[in-house]
């Protein structure tokens, strides 16, 4: 077996000095034979010792089965199931030789970046610890979501941190973020964020946001990372770059450190494209779209009647309102920074008043209240108070015609407690009334006697019936005494 130089050497002599075979093999100490096959080879032969062999060969063919049933089974559960108490490496060596003819290779194309076509938009979550205030913190599970769109051509990056993940603050913060730039790409490309879209079917208020700017927002399908992978590397720039060895006293002490560290992230030279973002970022602006005239409903926004205790809801948290619409219809209307309650006017159609502002709390479970509104509540309670007494007042006088000198209502007694009180028994109403009709009501042999009567007929006694008359006058005169 000769080396390399000696095939190079023998190729050389023979080829451009001419020098003969005999002769070569005598320079270079080699046989003849060997000088004949260094110059039929296009190329040096190799030593190749034959394999010993592997400990993964007596189980490929049950390993195989396995991954015909199973093509996405991990090498950890394929090693329990052929109970493998090798080395784990071999297993996922020979593994990820096999495991192709199964489930399949999903290559993934180049993709082309033109300008103005496309921003990718994500949520990325700090691990560093943000104070929301009133003794909260975002941190771990509930860290603070951040909202990054980089543009595909440029390489240009924006980021704003929001309050929460529903749709109202994420639009409101995509709004901010493409208002400040002053034009927009023709698509946002999303991943599968709830409160813009699932499946293909992106939410109505992302799609009303994408109406007004008449741009479209796509929706990658899951577990395909290469479809936005522009922003994902952003994501890890800004926890490698932006994030260490910085501390931060509230969203608001966020978001302005972020705000100064983007212009040099943008100024950095992208190796992907040779250039620096904000040089290549005009392009991406002139080719793409002109905000409309008319801004796009964003925020957080819901209607409702205010209840007895003047707060309204938002996000978790309550603001007071002022007390003195209670009842009434309010708009309410949460951006980024500010709570903003209106009440349409009563006499002006279209026009509303503002009744309540509030800074915007990115806590949870916290009630913010304007001592105005305490005050307004306060005096309302007071005024209540007075015209309550008042009707209860006029409703005394009214039913009793009687007051003491100092303006309380005299009571009314039943006549019955009088006669417990002294002690006597006076009939009452319902006996004297009984006691009266029997008096008066005429017996059967009256009756019959009185229609046996002829018409011309004239009593015989006159003076009995006078004075039974008398009688039942006195005693009506007596129930009335008695009422």
């Amino acid at each position: 077996m000769i080396t390399m130089e000696d095939w190079a050497e023998i190729r050389r002599l023979h080829r451009a000095e001419q020098v003969p075979i005999k002769e070569i093999a005598r320079r270079l100490g080699v046989a003849r034979n060997t000088v004949r096959r260094a110059l039929a080879a296009a190329a040096p032969r190799r030593y190749e010792r034959a394999g010993a062999g592997s400990l993964v060969d007596a189980i490929e063919l049950e390993l195989r089965k396995l991954l015909k049933d199973h093509p996405r089974m991990p090498a950890t559960v394929l090693a329990q199931r052929l109970g493998w108490t090798h080395s784990l490496t071999i297993l996922k060596d020979r593994v990820r030789v096999i495991r192709p003819e199964y489930a399949g290779v999903d290559p993934a194309d180049r993709l082309v970046h033109e300008p103005g076509e496309a921003t990718q938009c994500d949520l990325w979550f700090p691990a560093s610890p943000v104070p929301l205030g009133h003794g909260q913190v975002a941190v771990g599970a509930r860290a603070l979501p951040v909202l990054t769109m980089t543009m595909t051509h440029s390489r240009y990056l924006s980021a704003v941190a929001v309050p929460t993940r529903q749709a109202g603050d994420l639009l409101a913060g995509m709004w901010a973020i493409i208002a400040a730039r002053g034009a927009v790409t023709k698509t946002l490309v999303w991943d599968l964020e709830s409160a813009i879209g699932k499946g293909r079917r992106v939410s109505a208020p992302a799609a009303a946001f994408a109406g007004t700017l008449g741009v479209r927002i796509r929706l990658t399908p899951p577990r395909d990372p290469e479809s936005k992978g522009v922003v994902e590397r952003t994501n890890g720039f800004l926890e490698t770059s932006f994030l260490p060895g910085r501390t931060f006293a509230s969203p608001g002490d966020f978001n302005a450190q972020l705000g100064e560290w983007l212009p040099h992230a943008n100024s950095r030279l992208v190796r992907s494209t040779g250039t620096r973002p904000d040089e290549r970022v005009e392009a991406d602006m002139g080719a793409g779209l002109v905000l409309p005239p008319i801004a796009p409903v964003v925020g957080i926004a819901h209607r409702v009647r205010l209840a007895r205790d003047y707060y309204v809801r938002v996000t978790g948290n309550d603001y007071s309102v002022d007390p003195a619409v209670i009842g009434r219809f309010v708009d309410v209307h949460a951006g980024l920074h500010e709570v903003v309650v209106t009440c349409p006017a009563a006499h002006s159609a279209g026009r509303s008043v503002e009744v309540a502002r509030h800074s915007r709390c990115w806590a949870n479970r916290v009630t913010i209240t304007d001592p105005a509104h305490v005050q307004t509540a306060k005096a309302l309670r007071r005024s209540h108070a007075d015209q309550r007494a008042a009707r209860d007042r006029a409703e005394a006088q009214r039913l009793t015609g009687r007051q003491h000198n100092d303006g309380h209502h005299v009571a009314l007694r039943a006549l019955g407690d009088y006669d417990a009180l002294y002690g006597v028994d006076f009939p009452t109403l319902e006996r004297t009334e009984l006691a009266t009709t029997e008096l008066v009501e005429p017996t059967a042999s009256q009756k019959q006697n009185g229609d046996d009567r002829h018409d011309d007929e004239e009593p015989d006694d006159q003076e009995p019936k006078d004075e039974e008359r008398d009688d039942r006058e006195l005693r009506q005169h007596d129930v009335e005494v008695t009422r």
